[in-house]
């Protein structure tokens, strides 16, 4: 029975299990229940598992010797669900504490398969929204890597901080500019637009972007933030009307 086909209380006594479980396997070192809850079918009984190992981290720093070596050694797995699990739980641990996991999270990136790729992308953002510092300097490591796809995933993974803070992520961006891979313009524009819709987001990244050298670039962008106020008008400050206004004004300017 899947995860949410459990009623509330069912579900309560599983989370309670698999807490129990897998801070057993850490005490004892060994993963024998890690192994069965990490390679799960039900993305929630892996999420359960991983959100666990963060808390376990957190709480008691006794523990974290051997939670780290524990990921380490289930990173190296035939199972992509169980990496995918390790690279999340090294994400829950690098909200707080991002240098011990770093090396995981490197190794993820350049994973065979794409769900542990994208449990590193996920990562970047939720570990870049808390602990920005060391997560962006990792990141801007890969912003010029001659795979065009670790290019793309890492502008991705910025985004989430870029949300609430844009004047964070916007020096990382305009690194890319000149990208002449598709994808990874089109990556580029749509982020600009993401990240320019809220309070005080537009002013920052207009005022930025008015700093690039390639035109048709920031041509293509504010269209893309234009358009984004018409199709998040129910979370963005600004109307459409006032995000052209404004665009036009500082153009003018």
């Amino acid at each position: 029975m899947a995860f949410y086909d459990l009623s509330k209380t069912e579900r309560q006594k599983l989370v309670d299990e698999i807490n129990y479980a897998v801070l057993a396997d850490i005490e004892k070192e060994r993963s024998n229940n890690l192994l069965r809850y990490f390679s799960d079918e039900d993305t929630y009984i892996r999420k359960t598992a991983y959100l666990a190992i963060g808390k376990i981290y957190h709480a008691n720093q006794k523990h974290r010797k051997n939670i780290l070596q524990l990921l380490n050694a289930l990173f190296e797995n035939t199972n992509e669900k169980v990496r995918q699990t390790a690279i999340n739980s090294a994400g829950e641990i690098g909200i707080y504490d991002f240098e011990p996991i770093e090396d995981l999270m490197e190794r993820g990136l350049f994973d065979a398969h794409h769900c542990v790729r994208n449990a590193v992308i996920g990562s970047i953002k939720k570990m870049g929204e808390k602990n920005p510092a060391p997560v962006l300097a990792f990141a801007k490591r890969f912003l010029h890597h001659e795979d065009k796809e670790i290019r793309r995933e890492i502008c991705h993974g910025i985004e989430l901080r870029g949300r609430k803070y844009p004047q964070d992520i916007l020096p990382l961006l305009q690194e890319l500019q000149f990208d002449k891979t598709l994808r990874v313009r089109k990556t580029l524009v749509h982020l600009l637009g993401q990240i320019a819709y809220k309070k005080g987001c537009l002013e920052t990244v207009v005022a930025h972007l008015k700093t690039w050298e390639n035109k048709d670039l920031v041509k293509d962008a504010l269209e893309e933030i234009i358009d984004v106020h018409e199709r998040y008008k129910d979370f963005a400050v600004k109307t459409q009307e006032e995000a052209i206004e404004y665009i036009h004004s500082k153009a003018a300017a």
